[in-house]
């Protein structure tokens, strides 16, 4: 038995929806395109079919996977899409027209990953910034490159939170480069090592600042007993 979209395509069998009720696909937006392209991939990677996209040189034509991602991808489009897709031929081809749709021809791409590229060269840590925030920007520049098509390894992430971080990291960070490997080290760890400190300096701050509340307290007391 089989349930037809109207308009929309090829058939999609219940048997192929049943194995796609373990995931919630997220539905493509105007502006979410780089973050639903990575989850829909993770999806399809888990399930054993992105290589119907990507293919290798010794990947064969298999016309189930394809309806199943097609059925994946109908399951994340919004009603207007499906439509102005439904006429591609294969969900490679619906991949492809998605992605040049929402991330713009070639010469737009290349202008795009520019502006990233120079964005994370330029990225620095502020003074008074957390960790966490500033590694949130970080993130948010490696995905958009990411959705270009552009990928950039651990280390060089790692190399570049190091060196973006305030002169109070230095204690850390040239314990870091000293005893680590930083081809080895992944940015979470980095980043755990970089917080770790980052806790340490509050602890410090806070307590000094008790202790200076404390003298405060007793030099006040004390001046004014000799007052009485």
């Amino acid at each position: 038995m089989s349930v037809t979209s109207q308009n929309v395509g090829p058939v999609i069998h219940y048997k192929e929806v049943a194995t796609l009720s373990s995931f919630q696909c997220p539905i493509l937006k105007p502006t979410n395109y780089t973050v639903w392209a990575t989850r829909i991939k993770t999806i399809l990677e888990e399930n054993g079919l992105w290589e119907m996209i990507e293919p290798l040189e010794t990947t064969e034509p298999d016309v189930k996977k394809d309806k199943t991602i097609t059925a994946y991808l109908f399951q994340s489009l919004p009603e207007d899409l499906v439509l102005q897709v439904a006429k591609c031929k294969s969900a490679k081809e619906i991949w492809g027209t998605l992605k040049t749709r929402h991330v713009g021809v070639d010469r737009v791409q290349k202008s795009q990953l520019q502006t990233h590229k120079s964005e994370f060269e330029l990225l620095q840590m502020k003074e008074d910034e957390s960790i966490d925030s500033f590694t949130a920007k970080l993130n948010a520049i490696v995905s958009r490159a990411y959705g270009l098509g552009s990928t950039l390894d651990e280390s060089t992430l790692v190399r570049k939170l190091l060196n973006s971080v305030p002169e109070k990291f230095i204690k850390i960070v040239a314990s870091i480069e000293q005893y680590s490997d930083l081809d080895e080290m992944t940015l979470d760890e980095t980043i755990g090592r970089l917080k770790t400190f980052e806790e340490r300096i509050k602890s410090k701050i806070s307590s000094l600042v008790e202790n200076q509340d404390k003298l405060m307290f007793t030099r006040h007391n004390g001046n004014h007993g000799r007052g009485q």
